[in-house]
């Protein structure tokens, strides 16, 4: 199977909101296709979450999965997702500031402020509309995701950019 690059921040893509998909594409084997290639280039590149644009893609999808350990240790696992047309319909509780980091911006950290649980909305894999509640890890994955649905990255959302590290000094300082 081809498994495109993810592609780095600086690409035009990741910076160009996504399009929505119909909920019949999104019944179709393109989308079933796209999701399976989508997994693994994220599964390869040790990642918790991809969003089709991170491919260089227009599309408004995304899939997120931890399996423990990689690259999070010790957070909480998710099962495999993938989402169509998502958007965050509310945000709930005081933001948590935590660490993030991006495939498409590979060695760096930032301390990023994120709601502890969120509601959305989305197409699910069967095309169903749905509407989901996220908690904890899980909406941290979820918020990131739909950033780069809208063109944003985790550091457009840090308030404080002397909080972001290369990954070798983070570690050094903090053992993270």
């Amino acid at each position: 199977m081809y498994l495109p690059p993810i592609v780095k921040i600086g690409h035009k893509a990741l910076r160009t909101p996504t399009r929505k998909v119909a909920s019949s594409w999104v019944r179709g084997g393109a989308a079933k296709a796209l999701v399976k290639r989508m997994f693994a280039a994220m599964r390869r590149a040790r990642g918790v979450g991809l969003a089709a644009n991170q491919l260089g893609l227009p599309w408004r999808v995304f899939v997120m999965e931890n399996r423990g350990g990689g690259r999070y240790p010790g957070r909480s696992s998710v099962g495999p997702q993938a989402y169509f047309n998502a958007r965050i319909v509310k945000g709930q509780g005081r933001k948590v500031m935590d660490w993030e980091g991006c495939l498409s911006i590979p060695g760096y950290r930032g301390l990023t402020p994120r709601y502890p649980a969120v509601e959305f909305e989305a197409l699910d894999a069967s095309g169903r509309k749905v509407r989901r509640k996220a908690a904890g890890f899980e909406a941290r994955i979820v918020q990131h995701e739909v950033d780069h649905l809208d063109g944003l990255f985790y550091v457009d959302r840090m308030r404080d950019l002397g909080m972001w590290f290369h990954q070798e000094e983070l570690e050094k300082h903090s053992g993270q």
